[in-house]
């Protein structure tokens, strides 16, 4: 029976039988004897197997591959090797896919942007192996916080016909033909297309979201994401997971103070259950990183008024790439001030200008702002972004008639403010965002397992 690699390594006992499979990271022959790593994914570094002429395939073995396929039958013996605490002296090795010199991940080091041409193959990499293994379990932890606070999973529409945040920015969804579509008026006429009306994929499942906040109370959605947004910076990919938790019967207090604490749990969730890996991101990705993160697991989260904010930046006597102006949006430079320099942590920035903001946004008294919040963080800036939603029929309507949004696609919506309305609150993480965040990596094409971005859509 095929045991994982990291549990003969945290669980076994000298002497014990153990048959493990997986694939050769390197294979080496010295004095007679075949060394070879094999990694199966489980943990970091793999298990050392130990080779002896006595086996009947000996020859056959000394002249593997890096990357081929093998199960292993041995004993667990203690490795007289500096870093590692047991390896298999092999009983027998079996040959189950080879692989030849053609294979691309040899011992040389590759650069990230080669291994995103070879996205196929690059999880069998130290350093793809331990971010995919932290994206598992983050994924895991989120689902476990939520439903340790008895929130409601709702899986919500892939396929949409609004987009919530109206940039227009859906890829579209349709079975017109593309070469002569059924035209009306010219343009093409989408009464005819599968759904009768314009469909595209989701940019957001916050929508949908409130509509079970206010039967539930309290719910999250963790799905896919897309935008259509021909944007190639080292932050945006065209595909990506959201995590959007919506409370009903709360305010942008109760909005922030559930932010803080998601946060504060999955850092020391990282620290704590991905060790090994977070280890490895310390050493080889970024250093100080494990400090960097226990940081915010124990730091005060301030909270500023975007005023004061937009006030501090523009006594501060820096001279930014982006201007710094009351009403216009804060830029990473800016976010990433604040919380590095002014306030040395996390950061809240709360009431932003409601023209810089969705249309779904909470009015606040002032009539100039709305109750919307981001939360800042070193390194990055903002993270998370939420806001207390507008629970008035008449002051969503009208904000809605402003901005030249059609009231009759969002029908559905406006109907959640007619019959039992009340104070709700949400917040958006991008998941992929976390992932950099905990791991130091760089680039969110080397968080996901297939990037999708402008002209890039392989496998």
């Amino acid at each position: 029976m095929r045991t994982r690699i990291k549990n003969s390594i945290s669980s076994g006992m000298a002497g014990s039988v153990c048959s493990v499979s997986g694939w050769a990271r390197s294979v080496r022959s010295s004095k007679g004897i075949c060394f070879i790593v094999l990694n199966d994914g489980s943990t970091l570094d793999g298990i050392q197997v130990v080779a002896e002429p006595i086996l009947p395939n000996f020859g056959a073995i000394c002249r593997i591959g890096t990357g081929t396929a093998l199960t292993v039958t041995g004993i667990l013996v203690a490795s007289p090797a500096s870093g590692q605490v047991w390896e298999l002296s092999a009983r027998s090795i079996e040959i189950i896919g080879a692989a030849d010199d053609s294979y691309p991940l040899q011992k040389k080091r590759h650069t990230f942007e080669y291994l995103r041409s070879i996205a196929h193959l690059r999880p069998r990499s130290n350093t793809f192996g331990a971010v995919f293994r932290l994206r598992s379990k983050l994924a895991q932890a989120i689902h476990r916080f939520f439903a340790e606070r008895d929130f409601l999973y709702v899986h919500t529409p892939i396929i949409t016909s609004s987009d919530c945040e109206g940039a227009g920015e859906l890829f579209r969804v349709t079975t017109l033909d593309a070469l002569e579509p059924p035209l009306l008026e010219g343009t093409p006429d989408f009464g005819q297309d599968f759904f009768a009306q314009k469909t595209g994929l989701t940019v957001s499942g916050q929508l949908e979201g409130e509509l079970f906040a206010l039967s539930f109370g309290d719910i999250y959605t963790f799905g896919p994401t897309f935008r259509a947004e021909n944007s190639n910076t080292a932050r945006h990919a065209s595909e990506f997971w959201m995590i959007e938790p919506e409370m009903a019967f709360a305010d942008l207090a109760a909005d922030a103070d559930l932010a803080e604490e998601f946060i504060r749990y999955l850092c020391r969730f990282a620290l704590n259950e991905c060790s090994e890996d977070m280890t490895f991101f310390d050493k080889h990705i970024e250093n100080g990183l494990i400090e960097r993160i226990a940081r915010v697991a124990e730091a005060h989260f301030a909270r500023m008024e975007y005023s004061e904010a937009i006030e501090r930046l523009q006594r501060s006597g820096i001279t930014f790439a982006y201007p710094v102006a009351w009403g216009l949006d804060l830029q990473t430079e800016h976010e990433r001030y604040i919380t590095e320099q002014i306030v040395g942590g996390p950061t809240f920035i709360l009431n932003y200008p409601k023209d810089i903001k969705a249309f779904y946004m909470r009015q606040n008294e002032d009539g100039r702002t709305v109750a919307a919040m981001d939360l800042l963080v070193p390194k990055v800036g903002e993270i998370i972004g939420g806001s207390q939603r507008e629970e008035r029929l008449d002051r969503l309507q009208l904000r809605m008639a402003e901005l030249g949004i059609a009231k009759d696609p969002l029908w559905w919506y406006l109907d959640s403010r007619r019959w039992g309305s009340c104070p709700h609150a949400g917040f958006g993480l991008g998941f992929e965002r976390l992932v950099m965040y905990l791991s130091g990596m760089e680039n969110i094409r080397d968080v996901i397992p297939f990037p999708r971005t402008p002209r890039h859509c392989e496998f």
